[in-house]
């Protein structure tokens, strides 16, 4: 399946959204980085629109919800382009998840929810407590501060990759099966 808009005969193959979903350390900036690279897509990572506000000293307190309205903005503008957007966030409730969708929906976009887990409790704390930031500024969450986090349950349904039971590589081509 080709992701990204191809124009031959003043036609356009649909463009598509696909919104990751999950905690901390379950491998969701991995499998979208490689995700979007192997689709020629647009990567918008929520986590460096939010480091880069954040060291703009235009806000005073914290980031809020500014990091996923800017992404929601910049995702809508390249999927009217006819670019497909992967885009990487925690989305840890059905408001960011919602919004997600309908900015995909507006932009004429095929739309892939994916959630992110990591099963196997002992190497998602593993993995928690050993990253690396590999946003320049960005403080990483604790193991307490991840299984603590509010993140609330699917209304529908979703794509869920399990990390904790195949490679990067083995989630990737489960998702592009599914699109």
């Amino acid at each position: 399946m080709q992701a990204a808009a191809v124009r031959d005969g003043g036609s356009a193959t649909r463009a598509n959204l696909i919104s990751f979903s999950g905690l901390p350390g379950t491998g969701k900036s991995t499998v979208a980085r490689k995700l979007a690279s192997r689709l020629g897509a647009v990567w918008l990572r929520v986590d460096t629109i939010e480091q880069a506000i954040l060291e703009s000293g235009v806000l005073r307190g914290g980031v809020d919800e500014a990091g996923y309205r800017a992404a929601y903005r910049v995702a809508e503008d390249n999927l009217r382009l006819g670019l497909s957007v992967v885009a990487d966030c925690a989305n840890d409730c059905m408001l960011a998840r919602d919004a997600w969708r309908d900015v995909g929906l507006r932009a004429g976009a095929a739309v892939v929810e994916v959630e992110v887990i990591c099963s196997r409790v002992d190497e998602h704390r593993r993995r928690v407590e050993t990253r690396v930031a590999d946003v320049p500024g960005l403080s990483l969450p604790s193991w307490q501060g991840t299984i603590g986090r509010k993140f609330e349950p699917w209304n529908r349904a979703r794509f869920i990759v399990d990390t904790a039971k195949r490679s990067a590589d083995h989630c990737v081509a489960a998702i592009l099966a599914a699109l």
